[in-house]
């Protein structure tokens, strides 16, 4: 490892700063909101601008690196990150600082895969698994860093200091890269999925602006209906494209492995509810019970004091009880751990909290190891990347429509549980707009906004708990009747009348192999 640790250190750094980008300023939204005069649609459209940008185009992303080289694609994904982020701590209108996270996930879009294909592509065998496990441990850490680093850099400083904390992660990164970071690109491949791409970027996009501007235009409304529709068949006519398409941008027919389908519904559902509760709750210890962005963060370490053991012992656990059980059991601890904190209220002893807080943690360390393992044993050796890149797009396309659903059901339940009658017009449009304003008007505006927004996240977490419950019943019928150790091989083709051995996706297709393996890898 030691001839490759300086581009090891160079990718993993790039890697933080892109990880680290989502979860930062989940802890800094009461201070945004308070000094740009932001909403609560607008709170969810600066986090998920980012999130949702990097989920559309992280395949593409891929693809790039693979074509141009990339080392040259990773460079200029940091360049582009430097620069919004710079204009980010500039700005003070909230219409602009989405405007800013979008270009910042589309840099994002860039440097993921680029970090882990960089490994992949250019480690020696004997060093490429330690590589890889060294960046799946900080592609979940990062995410504890950013709560972290957030919450002491506004113990001193405002919340435009996070944006230049994600210049000197990226500004560090680059010098790395520049330094120690080989070029590489693939030897070939296909045609890029102009259409498909198109499709899916159209189709998520069309999907969570209209669940994010629900609260605003009313969840009934023909706008609302309409527009989710309308990215539902999108959607549709994105998995028709790819099916008829000699080089897809994702190959649908891998659903039809009942192990692979099984594991991406556990990803895509535990990242839904994961980061959509980072969302609301950071924003819940903030408003209601009023604590300093630091205090919020150490608040929420007994989620990683439950995930981090969870996932170290799983693998074990999968050795005795099987990925199915383990699966559904981390994924019903979660939705006790929702359901719980959705009673909360701005009173609940702390203790309380922080037992249903690692609860949660601790199911979804048990229940991400066993889907990421459904995922990657149903498929062949030589099919490895595919499946890696598979469960990146379940677990950021799942925490962008978390963010969005979550988030809107809270705004939602604020709105509506905010007593406004008798009250002037101007004060009611401003505690209406935002809770941050809201919690800070006059008693008893200041308690009602407070018990509103407790109201808002009861929904929005009950939510959660009902999702997760829902998709478990869904890995439980799609896994079949019986559940799979972790020893026993997947069988990862189906054998037709003849006796010979064929994929179980059909006909040999071409794909974009580089493209899928450039994407991002487990997170644990």
């Amino acid at each position: 490892m030691r001839s490759n640790k300086g581009a090891l250190t160079a990718v993993c750094v790039g890697l933080a700063t892109v990880v680290s980008a989502v979860s930062s300023l989940m802890v800094a939204l009461p201070d945004v909101a308070r000094h740009t005069g932001a909403s609560q649609t607008q709170l969810s459209w600066i986090v998920d601008g980012y999130a949702l940008t990097l989920a559309a185009l992280l395949l593409p992303g891929g693809y790039l690196g693979d074509r141009l080289g990339r080392r040259r694609v990773m460079l200029c994904g940091l360049g582009l990150i430097v620069l919004a982020a710079a204009g980010g701590a500039l700005v003070t209108d909230p219409t602009a600082l989405i405007g800013v996270r979008v270009v910042m996930g589309m840099a994002a879009a860039l440097i993921m895969p680029a970090t882990l294909s960089t490994i992949t592509a250019t480690f020696p065998p004997d060093e490429r698994v330690r590589g890889v496990a060294i960046w799946a441990g900080l592609a979940g850490g990062s995410a504890v860093l950013g709560l972290f680093a957030s919450g002491l850099l506004l113990e001193w400083f405002s919340w435009q200091a996070i944006f230049w904390f994600t210049v000197a992660l990226a500004t560090a990164a680059t010098g790395l890269t520049i330094r120690s970071v080989p070029e590489s690109r693939a030897v070939s491949i296909g045609r890029f999925d102009v259409g498909g791409a198109a499709l899916s970027v159209l189709g998520l996009g069309v999907l969570v602006y209209s669940i994010i501007e629900a609260p605003i235009e009313g969840w009934g409304s023909a706008r609302t209906l309409l527009g989710l529709a309308a990215g539902a068949v999108i959607l549709c006519c994105f998995a028709v494209w790819e099916l008829r398409n000699s080089a897809p941008l994702l190959d649908v027919r891998l659903f039809r492995h009942r192990g692979f389908a099984a594991g991406m519904l556990s990803v895509f559902s535990l990242f839904f509810v994961f980061f959509g509760f980072i969302f609301v709750f950071m924003q819940y210890l903030q408003f209601v019970r009023a604590w300093s962005p630091l205090v919020a963060a150490c608040a929420a370490t007994p989620v990683a004091l439950g995930l981090l053991p969870g996932a170290r012992i799983a693998p074990r656990l999968v050795e005795r009880f099987g990925s199915r059980v383990l699966a559904l059991v981390g994924m019903a601890l979660v939705a006790i751990g929702m359901s719980g904190l959705a009673t909360v209220h701005a009173t609940t002893d702390y203790w309380l909290i922080a037992v249903l807080l690692w609860l949660a943690g601790t199911g979804m360390g048990w229940a991400m190891t066993p889907a990421t393992t459904d995922i990657t044993d149903s498929l062949p050796q030589d099919q490895q990347g595919v499946a890696s890149a598979m469960n990146d797009v379940a677990r950021e396309v799942g925490g962008a429509l978390g963010i969005a659903v979550l988030g809107s059901v809270l705004s939602n339940g604020y709105r509506s549980g905010l007593p406004l009658h008798g009250v002037p017009q101007q004060v009611a449009t401003v505690a209406r707009e935002s809770v941050a304003a809201a919690v800070g008007l006059p008693e008893p505006m200041s308690s009602l906004a407070r018990s509103a927004f407790v109201d808002g996240l009861g929904d929005a977490l009950g939510l959660a708990a009902v999702v997760l419950i829902v998709c478990a019943l869904g890995v439980a019928l799609v896994a079949g009747p019986t559940g799979r150790r972790k020893s026993d091989a997947a069988d990862s083709v189906e054998r037709p009348r003849g006796g010979a051995t064929i994929p179980v996706t059909g006909r040999r297709r071409q794909t974009h192999g580089p493209v899928l393996r450039s994407a991002a890898c487990e997170e644990h």
